[in-house]
Formats: C-alpha cells, structure tokens, sequence
C-alpha cells in the first residue's frame, strides 16, 4: 500500500488493484470547433488537464497499472440514443448533425475520438459510452472484475457530469475512487470545484480527491507494510 496526500484523508493505494480510468478526453469536447464549442463553451477550461495527465498516463504505464479510456457517443444509426437526451437543450445543431469533425459523437466519427496526446495503447481497453456514466450499457463492470479492480483513479471531463456520475456509480459497486483535480476539468469551474468538494464531503461519502502528483511519487515509491 502506498499513501497518497488527498481529501478528506490520505488514499492508500495498491496500485495492483488499481486502475487509471480516464474519462471522455475527446476531440469534440476538448479541441476548438468541436460540439463543446459549439455549444458556446470555452474549451480551453479543460485544456489545462492535458499536461498532468500526460504525466499521469505515462507513469501508470511504466507501472504496469491498467489503463482505461471511455469515449461518450452512440452508434452511427442512433439506435442507442434516447430521443430525450437527443432534443435537451433545443440547440441548432444536436447528436448525429454533421459538424467540423463529422458527425457529432457518432462512433467512428473524428470528433468522437480520443485527442493525439492521450491516445490508447495497444492493450489498453476503450469503453464506448451511450450515457454519462461509464458502466451504463457498458462493458466495464466486467472489466474491473476480470482484471479484480477494487481501486480507481479517476480523470477526465467534465467533472460534474461524466466524472461524477461514474464516480456515484462506482461507489454503489464498492469500489474506491481517488479523483484527481488536476485532471478533470469543467467549461465552468465553479461547477469543478462544487463537483470534488460533494466527493470528499461527510468524510469521503464518494470518494477521494487529490493531484497527480501525489499518485506519481506513490508509484514510484516502495510500498508501506500494511496495518496490523
């Protein structure tokens, strides 16, 4: 077990129960002219997440840690999209139009996939989403218990959305999640910064919230002997 500083206690890792998932870092939520700038948001709020995670992401490989991606976005004949989530917020342009990076979250479509700097690995699952949470309809509840996954350290976008809602799913499973801050990111950073203070709250009712520097340096530390 390694300590990692976080809130509202120190996270003991065991990096061999534990996981890296990483959440929806995609072209159209993170790059200019994708549906997140669309919709009128300033993306450039989640860009700050890509330099730590990079870190991040390479020092988990060097560690052997399993790494996980998750991609939000619906098969190409929408058969997967709920008419409701389709048609929320009345915009001019919705899931499935055409946009600058082809239609908008549909698999297979440029938008819909992960940005160059954090690119899956060979070996490295990726889960393709049709909700917010990323054990809805997905694979990845059995992921977790194939590879025996108590553990996850969770980064990615937008905080209070897929973050969260992933982060309330996992807690249901009992798994333990350590969320890091400075790799999740939100178009609106009060909303980022309510999202981990709800984790940590009540002594931790959803999680752990930390950095990435924490979780590098216990990595890349010995192990500390267990508890009597």
């Amino acid at each position: 077990m390694r300590s990692v500083p976080a809130r509202p206690y120190d996270f003991m890792l065991q990096p061999e129960k534990a996981a890296l998932l990483i959440i929806d870092m995609q072209r159209d939520f993170i790059e200019p002219g994708g549906f997140g700038e669309m919709l009128g948001n300033e993306v450039g709020r989640l860009g700050r997440t890509i330099a730590p995670l990079k870190s991040l992401l390479a020092a988990a490989r060097a560690s052997g840690m399993l790494v996980m991606h998750t991609r939000e976005g619906h098969k190409p004949d929408l058969s997967d999209l709920h008419e409701s989530k389709r048609i929320r917020g009345r915009g001019t342009v919705t899931i499935g139009d055409p946009g600058p990076m082809g239609r908008i979250l549909v698999i297979g479509e440029p938008g819909h996939d992960i940005i160059a700097d954090l690119y899956p690995i060979a070996g490295e699952p990726v889960i393709d989403k049709p909700g917010k949470g990323a054990f809805y309809n997905t694979e990845l509840a059995d992921l977790i218990g194939t590879h025996g996954i108590t553990q996850l350290i969770v980064c990615g976008v937008t905080t209070e959305v897929c973050v969260h809602t992933t982060v309330r799913e996992a807690n249901d499973r009992g798994i333990d999640c350590l969320v890091l801050a400075d790799c999740t990111g939100s178009y609106f950073p009060e909303f980022h910064d309510v999202a981990l203070r709800m984790i940590a709250a009540q002594g931790g009712i959803f999680g752990w919230v930390g950095e990435s520097s924490g979780v590098i340096a216990a990595l890349a530390a010995p192990a500390e002997p267990a508890a009597n």
